[in-house]
């Protein structure tokens, strides 16, 4: 069984929970025929204190509006993952963590492709249940490993990963969790075991989302959930850049990262003081 006492499972049903919530609209951007029961019962109770914070009674929304950012974040990283499966010469696709994840089990991939996923032993063993009797659509290998661990690359070799050929790795809904200094030291290890003109993709946020009083209240329910905010950055690509990545960042809105459901002014880079989320996108140099 799943330890709800661990903040970062309970984000990972959270994730399943919008995930299923979005399959079930009529203007869904993609389905996801796996995420109800990835969720269980936790998971939408866990989005009800979301959507509590996000549409509070009475009062004009000033938090990201989370359905449709997580919709809009998933589509885009789907995408980003069919395009780099596509690639001649690519072979291995990472997603780190994994969480309640099913793009293992509800895309299409090339036959070529092995697919790794990452998380904790616990997150693992539990979507091995929830997904009892369902087949992969790609090779597919589960790495049961915590990425803080010292020897989660070891594990990972072992699992057949081979650092010499190219990959696609995707940190999704992980690095505002972070410490800035584990976050820096993750991107690095990455990069480390990632051959040149490997792929990858993550989302982050900016410094003043941290930080602004209208933030407060989502803020304070992943903090209530032992999982708060640590990190922002308001120049992702510099980031990526000084961990050996050349990447690209849009915020959700821009072209390629709208759908027709982001619902907020997208400002510009130059305006100082607002909340944004980026989806970083690029390559190992």
């Amino acid at each position: 069984m799943i330890d709800l006492s661990c903040p970062v499972e309970r984000t990972a049903l959270l994730t399943a929970a919008l995930r299923a919530a979005e399959t079930r609209r009529e203007d869904r951007i993609y389905t996801d025929p796996y995420a109800a029961r990835l969720a269980g019962d936790a998971g939408p109770e866990l989005l009800a204190e979301v959507r509590a914070a996000t549409f509070p009674a009475g009062r004009r929304r000033t938090v990201p509006d989370t359905p449709d950012f997580n919709a809009i974040r998933t589509r885009f990283f789907d995408d980003f993952l069919h395009d780099a499966a596509r690639e001649p010469g690519m072979t291995q696709i990472v997603i780190a963590p994994a969480g309640m994840d099913s793009r293992a089990y509800r895309m299409e991939w090339p036959g070529h492709i092995r697919f790794f996923e990452i998380d904790r032993t616990d997150v693992v063993e539990f979507k091995a249940e929830r997904l009892h009797g369902v087949t992969p659509r790609v090779a597919h290998r589960t790495v049961a490993v915590d990425l803080t661990d010292a020897d989660w690359e070891t594990r990972l070799t072992d699992a057949g990963y081979d650092p010499e050929l190219p990959s696609t790795w995707l940190l999704e809904g992980l690095l505002y969790y972070l410490p800035e200094g584990d976050a820096r030291r993750l991107l690095e290890r990455v990069a480390a075991i990632a051959a040149p003109g490997s792929r990858i993709a993550a989302d982050l946020v900016n410094s003043a989302a941290l930080t602004l009083p209208s933030m407060r209240e989502l803020l304070e329910v992943f903090a209530g959930w032992g999982c708060p905010w640590q990190f922002g950055s308001d120049e992702p690509e510099a980031l990526f850049e000084r961990c050996g990545f050349a990447v690209e960042a849009v915020q959700p809105g821009e072209p390629g990262a709208d759908f027709g459901r982001w619902p907020d002014p997208v400002p510009d880079r130059s305006v100082e003081g607002v909340r944004r989320v980026f989806f970083v996108h690029g390559h190992r140099r």
